[in-house]
């Protein structure tokens, strides 16, 4: 099992707009974001000291191939469905990698 965070921006004029569809995530959604083993996924909101808001996600994934499941994934329709409501309240880091649209953190510390 591998843990991963990530880091993305939030528009503020949407941030109750996102709040709204992570209270009620599709099934078929969650359905896929399990069957890419993904578990124990959480996302977290802030604003911080520059007054930008930022979502903070975690999740543990327990698959052996994180790639391929990802492209899986991105490949669903109904997740590309739910990316497309998503994604315009997202702001992603001018920083993040090429092929990232949640920037990833690295992991610092952990304790069980």
């Amino acid at each position: 099992m591998k843990r991963y965070g990530m880091v993305l921006g939030l528009r503020p004029e949407r941030i109750e707009e996102y709040k709204r569809l992570h209270e009620a995530v599709w099934p078929d959604v969650l359905k896929m974001i399990r069957e890419c083993h993904i578990r124990n996924y959480s996302i977290y909101l802030r604003q911080l000291d520059d007054g930008a808001w930022y979502l903070f996600s975690y999740f543990e994934y327990t698959g052996k191939d994180f790639a391929t499941d990802m492209a899986r994934m991105a490949a669903d329709p109904t997740t590309q469905r739910w990316w497309s409501f998503c994604k315009p309240c997202q702001k992603p880091l001018v920083g993040r990698a090429a092929d990232e649209w949640w920037a990833s953190m690295e992991e610092v510390f952990h304790m069980d």
